[in-house]
């Protein structure tokens, strides 16, 4: 067989591994002295050489990964096993402005809801920073699950040091402002004020400047945009679907996901809502994962 014909029927089966891995919620049947599996014989490589014996490391570790995914969501109680996304595209897609969107200039951050891709993925955000709930940390930890918290200092200023704990798990902390104020209202030398000053304290705070920026509450006008531009920012994604502990509220008409979709939530507890933020990740990955969703990293594609 040659090298070629080989690659394409090796990557057929790493496809069909995966598949596998989605569906499996068993024991890992890679593990030495798994039901089905026989030990290697004494003596003997435990993987065949070349080729074949990465496919078999990989399909080992596709199965190892979601067993830990499916003991996760037992632990966490939600009614299935989150999806794996698929790998990031190796080119970003182009982000354009949503139409009905734009402000009439084409140069400036785009405004969109939805990331251009044909992938069942949808991408899950968290605003503001109100509360600060260790067991999100250890609940998104175990799940595996990506998302982007976009910050307003006057309320992370009392514990930056969480949001550490949360950046040091890989999670991107983009721009929600300063004072999360309407931003309409304000002149563009504020409004620089509240983005540029933001992106002053996240780089200080955290050795990063952001990229991305969500206006409080969504709402921006020209202004907005070119304060935007000016503090460096290069996207402003808002959101298609937002997430509560005990319901998903909807923009789209038909109140359903879409692939590439934002999911919004915030940072809430029980003095705000009906429940705690545990709660609300058990409700919105109940809704993705049925709707036959992954959750995807956001920096990945924009």
């Amino acid at each position: 067989m040659g090298a070629k014909r080989l690659g394409v029927v090796l990557a057929a089966l790493a496809i069909t591994a995966l598949g596998a891995g989605c569906t499996h919620d068993g024991p890992d049947r890679g593990a030495p002295g798994a039901a089905g599996q026989a030990p290697p014989a004494a003596g003997r490589p435990e993987q065949a050489p070349g080729a074949a014996g990465a496919l078999a490391a990989y399909v080992r570790k596709v199965e190892r990964a979601h067993a830990a995914r499916a003991a996760a969501a037992r632990k966490w109680g939600l009614r299935r096993t989150p999806l794996a996304a698929p790998p990031p595209p190796a080119v970003k897609p182009r982000i354009t402005f949503r139409k009905g969107f734009e402000v009439g200039d084409p140069g400036l951050p785009p405004v969109f809801t939805t990331v251009p891709t044909e992938d069942r993925i949808v991408f899950l955000t968290i605003d503001d920073g109100a509360e600060k709930d260790p067991e999100l940390l250890r609940m998104m930890t175990d799940l595996g699950v990506p998302y982007s918290a976009f910050l307003s200092d006057y309320l992370v200023r009392d514990n930056y040091g969480y949001f550490r704990k949360m950046q040091d798990r890989g999670v991107a902390l983009q721009n929600h402002t300063i004072n999360h104020r309407y931003m309409p209202a304000l002149s563009l030398a504020e409004q620089k004020r509240e983005i540029c000053g933001q992106q002053d304290i996240i780089e200080q705070r955290y050795g990063k400047r952001p990229a991305l920026f969500r206006p409080p509450y969504g709402n921006y006008n020209r202004d907005t945009l070119r304060a935007a531009r000016a503090c460096g920012i290069k996207a402003v994604p808002l959101w298609a679907a937002e997430a509560f502990p005990d319901r998903m509220e909807w923009r789209e008409w038909d109140r359903d996901l879409h692939p590439g979709d934002i999911v919004l939530t915030h940072f809430r507890g029980r003095e705000d809502w009906k429940g705690t933020m545990p709660d609300m990740i058990r409700q919105v990955m109940n809704t993705i994962t049925a709707k036959g969703y992954a959750v995807a990293r956001l920096e990945d594609y924009v």
